[in-house]
């Protein structure tokens, strides 16, 4: 049997995974997502998780200027 891991990392994992999928409906990550131009091949290599992270990299760099 697989353990299960502690009840706050599973609680992280759990709203990181709601917090993904809200950030990735939300227009402003529609509007970047469809801005950008990524390759099929590119598209297939990346994870919900790696295209939202470099959405809240690319904006955070933006407000920091």
């Amino acid at each position: 049997m697989v353990p299960s891991p502690p009840p706050s990392q599973f609680s992280e994992d759990l709203t990181w995974d709601s917090l993904k999928r809200a950030i990735a409906s939300s227009s402003g990550f529609q509007r970047w997502h469809a801005e950008r131009v990524f390759t099929q091949a590119q598209l297939q290599n990346s994870s919900l998780e790696q295209l939202v992270s470099s959405y809240l990299r690319e904006t955070l760099e933006t407000l920091a200027y």
